[in-house]
């Protein structure tokens, strides 16, 4: 690479914070789109206020306080001032109910929370967690103290809470004075739950080093430079978009745009023209509408053009020409659209990289803070993730006969364990560093490692053969007409429910004019094209027998993946 590498004193978050607030104080680092910028001096001093306020109201090293919001620039300022005063940050998806979120504030016993307004206003009717000692705002930074009933908080709330600014007086006139905290590598940093239901939270752990490590590793993968500009579509309560798409630029003077509006197709359309973004951190679900509703109809709108498209040749250059102007749609600056959380399909993939689209695909978990593998754009190969980045070790264990095991991980991103739960966090942390990722897979001979499924979703074959349903998922998702779909045993035989795009099809067929019988044998007659049309691309063994049209939406995890254990039994083995 082409660019020195930064080196840190040591691994923690407080002197990757002290390098780059020093280093690039006059570039911005942090703004929504359409805001002006702070720069990285000016977050310095936010950092050092809401670490003052924390301090002010008992909040010490190794306190848990929670995060529970929506993407912004005060989610950084608190996440910087939290875990570079030796305190614990426990950020909390804004899609986990407010429910959910008091569970995990009280599992953690936090003693102060971050919380937006919106997410703040349907907290009034909840019991607020008894070791709460601090609410604050995070939109305004407004600083509310512990409230115990509805009519208390309505009444704050009308005053407006205290103002940071005012706090800020307040403690100048007190000469309030503290000294500064020293922190070590191992010390915590982060507890991230992957769950917010009562019996099944699982709180991960995160060092200093663990989060600190991913972000200097990354320098030798891909060169950020201080003019780079992130684009933030992610949770930041991720790991993925809170590591690679906060700490990552963080340390390399890079600045980062977020938007105040969900991201839907077109505000994320209008936020690329206006940011014109080089890195852009991604999940399947994006890349693969945006395929499907933006690229394929070019290529399906008369018969001329549907003719040339099966013309391999010919089919190349459209998706050449469609990544040109994909790229200018994007900004014309991009240069990383990184994938993660799940693979992408094999069809999208293939056009991604006939069109020289510049994505890359990363592997990990929340449990490794959270990449394992991966590689620059420049780099990819179809179907695989990438190696292992540098300083992990992955091997594989109990390989079948084609070579498909177990990955095991270890490493400095490894984390320390679940919160409180050294039962389970034994059945996947051995005591010698090596973590089960209970995923399955291979690597090539560049060491790349492909993924084939989870070990706790394999179906086992009539035969003994071992099935992975994510790739049968991803062939059938890959159909125009299909927005998701889920593969499962029934009765020795596979089964695939589909949820169809009813949008596409009432444009297709006029389903929402159609008797009910003749929309039934419509749909039946799509799914059969669909089921032939998957079987051909799979392996005999792996032939969908049924499929079963999803009439609802199936529900997801805050992640995005599909609660599978809602429709099926779990696989017999």
């Amino acid at each position: 690479m082409s660019k020195p590498l930064i080196t840190l004193p040591t691994l923690t978050l407080k002197s990757l914070f002290e390098h780059s607030t020093k280093e690039y104080s006059r570039l911005p680092f942090v703004q929504f789109v359409d805001e002006d910028p702070i720069t990285y001096g000016e977050f310095l001093l936010k950092v050092e206020q809401v670490k003052e306020i924390l301090h002010k109201y008992g909040i010490r090293e190794g306190d848990k306080v929670a995060l529970y919001s929506g993407n912004m620039p005060n989610w950084s300022v608190v996440y910087f001032a939290v875990t570079t005063m030796g305190a614990v940050i426990v950020p909390i998806l804004p899609d986990f109910h407010i429910s959910e979120a008091i569970h995990i504030a009280n599992h953690a016993k936090c003693r102060a929370a971050f919380i937006s307004q919106k997410l703040f206003e349907s907290m009034l009717d909840e019991r607020q967690p008894p070791t709460l000692n601090l609410l604050v705002i995070v939109d305004k930074l407004l600083v509310l103290e512990k409230l115990s009933t509805p009519s208390r908080v309505e009444k704050v709330i009308q005053k407006g809470g205290e103002q940071l600014s005012k706090a800020m007086d307040k403690i100048g006139r007190e000469h309030s004075e503290k000294k500064d905290v020293e922190i070590d590598e191992d010390d915590l940093a982060a507890i991230i739950y992957t769950s917010g239901t009562t019996g099944n939270s699982k709180g991960v752990m995160l060092s200093h080093k663990n989060l600190t490590f991913e972000a200097v590793a990354a320098q030798s993968m891909v060169d950020i430079f201080p003019e780079d500009r992130f684009l933030s579509i992610l949770p930041l309560a991720h790991t993925y978009e809170s590591t690679v798409g906060m700490i990552v630029p963080f340390l390399n003077g890079a600045s980062v745009h977020y938007i105040k509006k969900p991201p839907t197709p077109t505000i994320l359309m209008k936020a690329m023209t206006k940011v014109k973004p080089d890195f852009i951190l991604s999940v399947p679900l994006v890349i693969e509408k945006i395929y499907k509703n933006k690229i394929v109809p070019n290529f399906q709108k008369n018969i001329f053009i549907r003719s040339l498209y099966k013309i391999p040749f010919i089919r190349k250059k459209l998706h050449k020409i469609a990544g040109k102007k994909l790229l200018e749609s994007f900004g014309g600056r991009l240069r990383f659209f990184g994938i993660g959380g799940a693979g992408v399909s094999p069809t999208v993939e293939k056009f991604l990289r006939e069109a020289e689209f510049p994505y890359c695909i990363g592997y990990g978990l929340t449990e490794t803070a959270p990449i394992l593998a991966g590689t620059n754009p420049t780099k990819t190969k179809y179907r695989a993730i990438g190696p292992a980045i540098p300083g992990v070790e992955l091997v594989l264990r109990d390989k079948d006969e084609n070579g498909i095991g177990t990955l095991w991980a270890k490493g400095p991103n490894v984390m320390m364990g679940y919160y409180k739960d050294p039962e389970k966090t034994a059945e996947v942390l051995t005591e010698d560093g090596w973590f089960n990722t209970e995923d399955m897979g291979y690597f090539d001979s560049d060491g790349y490692f492909f993924m084939s499924g989870r070990a706790k979703n394999i179906i086992v074959g009539p035969s003994g053969e071992n099935i992975y349903p994510e790739q049968i998922e991803a062939a059938i998702n890959a159909h125009d007409l299909v927005v998701d779909s889920l593969v499962y045993d029934d009765n020795g035989q596979l089964a695939a429910r589909v949820y169809l795009d009813y949008e596409k099809l009432d444009k297709l067929i006029g389903i929402n004019h159609k008797s009910e019988t003749k929309t039934h044998e419509k749909i039946s007659h799509i799914l059969e094209e669909i089921r032939q049309n998957v079987n051909s691309q799979v392996s005999s063994f792996s032939r969908i027998k049924k499929m079963i049209e999803q009439r609802d939406a199936f529900v997801k995890t805050p992640t995005k993946k599909i609660k599978r254990y809602l429709y099926v039994e779990p696989p017999k083995h």
